[in-house]
């Protein structure tokens, strides 16, 4: 079969997703030096993405509705792509790739409608008949190994540009942020729902022990939405010691790159940011709830992942229907002491 000469790749919605695809998108760079890889997406994950060299292109996806699809569709079928990887598992992913008539379409096939929709179909993983989970980074490699293109590690890619390092220091020494302070990233906040959320008053405590013990200064960052900056104020309020939040301006995942290449640790619920925190080498905890870490287990040498051992434990509700027990009963100790490990790591 020849060599493709224009691949697809439809990238997944979810930041902390978005980051675990690229060792398969390195893979694909790899195993086609010559071939243009254009990647489609979210807005949010072309600025996310910015300065990885695993692609070529990135093509927006604006809107959902029909007249954007078919406009999608024309542009895709304009640009003659040889090969879609469909790399997130619903059928609306894979539909535009379809309509364009791109000859060789791989992803995974979780119905009869799915399958449909690509040529080259995945069975997910599966033990004693019921779906298991495991690392998405593996999860993306299989569909890039289904094509004949070898792994070529297992690494994120992020790249930091100068600009973003540049604005950020400006803004945190505008903030009393000395540029040679240590300083801890904490961003509570969560896309997913209330179940991913670990309690305000936890996190305040946690900030100011670790400020008390190891002298890092608590810079809080919520994502660019109403929820997200509440949480941030009220986990502020919270707080005895110093510490500083951005709630009036969060800024963009440009910036949130730059703050965590900054960061000397990172504290986050299960969420994008802990993806990028691995991405750029900076040690980081994450607080985990109903999700199952399995889907995340790896690269964990610089990460602590505290979650408490209840029978509920992972149910993937987005609001927990009983007590919330696996985030209101995960106490600020453990998190105070897994910085204590990491910090002497």
């Amino acid at each position: 079969m020849a060599a493709p000469r224009r691949i697809l790749v439809r990238c997944p919605n979810p930041v902390g997703d978005a980051v675990m695809a690229t060792p398969a998108l390195r893979a694909l760079r790899r195993a086609h030096p010559s071939a243009e890889i254009v990647l489609m997406g979210l807005p949010a994950n072309e600025v996310l993405l910015r300065g990885v060299d695993s692609f070529d292109a990135y093509l927006r996806i604006e809107e959902k509705s029909l007249g954007a699809t078919l406009a999608r569709v024309r542009a895709l079928r304009a640009r003659r792509f040889d090969w879609a990887l469909v790399l997130p598992d619903s059928p609306r992913a894979a539909l535009d790739a379809f309509l364009a008539r791109i000859p060789r379409r791989a992803g995974y096939a979780r119905d009869l409608l799915r399958r449909a929709l690509v040529t080259d179909a995945l069975e997910a993983p599966r033990e004693n008949g019921r779906r298991m989970p495991i690392s998405m980074i593996e999860r993306y490699l299989r569909i890039t190994r289904l094509l004949g293109c070898p792994d070529a590690g297992i690494e994120l890619d992020l790249v930091v540009d100068a600009a973003s390092e540049r604005r950020v220091a400006d803004r945190l020494d505008a903030l009393g942020v000395a540029k040679d302070e240590r300083v801890l990233l904490v961003t509570p906040g969560a896309s997913y729902g209330a179940s991913k959320l670990w309690p305000p008053s936890h996190f305040a405590r946690a900030c100011d022990e670790i400020r008390r013990r190891f002298g890092l200064l608590p810079v809080l960052v919520p994502a660019p939405n109403a929820d997200e900056i509440a949480i941030v104020r009220e986990v502020a309020a919270a707080m005895r010691e110093r510490h500083t939040a951005l709630v009036d301006h969060p800024g963009t995942l440009e910036d949130l790159k730059a703050l965590v290449a900054r960061a000397t640790l990172v504290l986050t619920n299960d969420t994008g940011p802990r993806h990028v925190a691995v991405a750029l080498d900076r040690p980081v905890i994450t607080l985990i709830g109903p999700t199952d870490p399995r889907h995340t287990g790896h690269l964990l040498e610089r990460q602590r992942v505290l979650q408490e051992g209840f029978d509920c434990v992972p149910c993937g509700k987005k609001v927990c229907p009983i007590d919330h027990r696996c985030m209101t009963r995960l106490s600020p100790e453990r998190v105070v002491d897994a910085a204590a490990e990491l910090l002497a790591g």
